[in-house]
């Protein structure tokens, strides 16, 4: 419909990335009416398949239940979609999961958990984006520069092109070039804060011929004593990721022979016993770029109005807490419901303050860490390992609280209800309940002689 002087023209928006963050907040935009745009400097593939600008790609992804519920709520259909597509999904609690104090038990149940390969999540977002309208895609686009007009924004390219809009969100992750840009304009940012433990991850790709060796995912946690773990998962197409996840100098390499050495070293031989099960179906890629890292554009001084940053271009985590898509669609939906609100990026900012307390708190505690938590730190460790040992023994509350917490269906809060300290202080006097066993599953994957 043409503008008149009654019917202002809709605001213009240009998404930089298109990742996940940046589908989302696109996703956001057009349903708060905007016509968007988005600039992606990689020529994307018409079929799932890894690509340069998304490095840790080929690594596992999962949607926990506070992501899954975001981006249902932006794009709705995304989760059947993932289900016709074969996507794994079962319930988190019964998920074997070995933590720094034993076994967890798999006999509560918790929230669903879907796994799927990050190119068919990030496909199948982008799809369901574009089917609904009001998103333009330009890929094969590097933006490189950032500037004011008289109008609102402009967004520069590197073959001389140039785009207009009145808001501007950068989504395009940790490679984002907004400091320098902003330092361009006059804008002062500080350095980032930054928590880096080490950590390399190694992941393979395998298959299952036949029956799958178990119908949930494995963890097996990783100690600041032991430093070092694995996750194996189930995706789409019977198909598995595992993943050697390793601190300092204990980081898996992408050899096969050491990969599978660095799976039978570990504390438990579950996940070793999963891979002796599976056919190899791709070779090992690595990814060390796991840094903690964030910038507080809220708090800067002369923050440009109509200028967003959402994703890792302004948080990043450590993939290893798996909560860093879950944090950009919470951030989606906020900029949906607060399109207009001032201090947005304030906002936006505090959606990831209690993932980026958990994920610092736990890095910091690793020997490779470049850092020292702080007291505040050491005591919630402290009451954190509290409520772990208690789940460990069966304790319904604090099993329960952990699950909501991780899935971020809870508010931090909830770690401190009065009934945990009162279970706490029963086991103190009258002992802890016994661990959980080692699940019934492995025991039965152990015995059983592989294909």
């Amino acid at each position: 419909m043409k503008a008149t002087a009654q019917t202002p023209p809709p605001m213009r928006v240009i998404v930089i990335g298109a990742s996940l963050a940046g589908l989302l907040a696109a996703a956001a935009s057009a349903a708060a009416g905007a016509e968007t745009l988005i600039i992606e400097r990689d020529l994307l593939p018409r079929t799932p398949e890894p690509r340069k600008g998304v490095p840790q790609g080929r690594q596992a992804h999962v949607l926990l239940r506070r992501g899954l519920l975001a981006a249902e709520e932006l794009l709705p259909g995304l989760r059947g979609d993932l289900l016709a597509h074969e996507a794994a999904h079962f319930d988190s609690g019964t998920m074997p999961w070995l933590g720094e104090y034993g076994w967890l038990p798999t006999w509560l149940p918790a929230f669903e958990l879907i796994s799927v390969t990050r190119p068919l999540l990030e496909h199948l977002t982008r799809e369901r984006l574009l089917e609904r309208g009001g998103v333009t895609l330009h890929e094969g686009v590097r933006a490189t520069g950032l500037r004011r007009s008289e109008s609102g924004w402009q967004v520069s390219t590197e073959n001389g092109g140039v785009f207009a809009a009145d808001r501007v969100i950068d989504a395009s992750g940790r490679s984002s070039r907004l400091p320098h840009w902003l330092g361009e304009l006059g804008v002062r940012v500080g350095e980032p804060d930054q928590v880096d433990a080490h950590l390399g991850y190694a992941c393979r790709l395998y298959r299952a011929n036949g029956k799958p060796p178990l119908t949930t995912g494995v963890v097996l946690g990783g100690t600041p004593e032991t430093q070092r773990g694995a996750v194996a998962l189930p995706v789409e197409n019977d198909r598995w990721l595992i993943i050697g996840a390793g601190y300092g100098d204990h980081r898996p390499t992408r050899e096969p022979a050491e990969f599978d050495a660095y799976l039978a070293d570990l504390r438990d031989p579950a996940i070793a016993d999963i891979a002796a099960r599976l056919e190899p179906v791709s070779d090992i890629a690595i990814y060390r770029q796991t840094s903690n890292r964030r910038y507080r554009y809220g708090q800067v001084k002369g923050w440009p109005d109509g200028l967003l940053v959402v994703g890792d271009s302004g948080c990043a985590f450590n993939p290893i807490f798996g909560q860093g898509i879950t944090v950009a669609a919470q951030q989606a939906l906020l900029l949906r419901d607060a399109w207009t609100a001032s201090r947005l990026q304030r906002r936006l900012d505090r959606v990831a303050d209690f993932c980026w307390s958990v994920a610092t708190s736990e890095d910091l505690r690793q020997p490779s860490s470049e850092g020292r938590p702080t007291v505040p730190q050491r005591i919630i460790s402290a009451w954190s390992a509290e409520l772990s040992r208690l789940a460990v023994a069966g304790d319904p509350r604090a099993f329960g609280t952990f699950m909501r917490v991780y899935h971020l269906m809870a508010p931090a809060g909830e770690l401190f209800h009065p009934a945990l300290f009162l279970s706490a202080a029963r086991s103190a006097v009258g002992g802890r309940g016994r661990p959980a066993p080692r699940p019934a599953e492995l025991e039965a994957l152990r015995q059983a002689q592989p294909a």
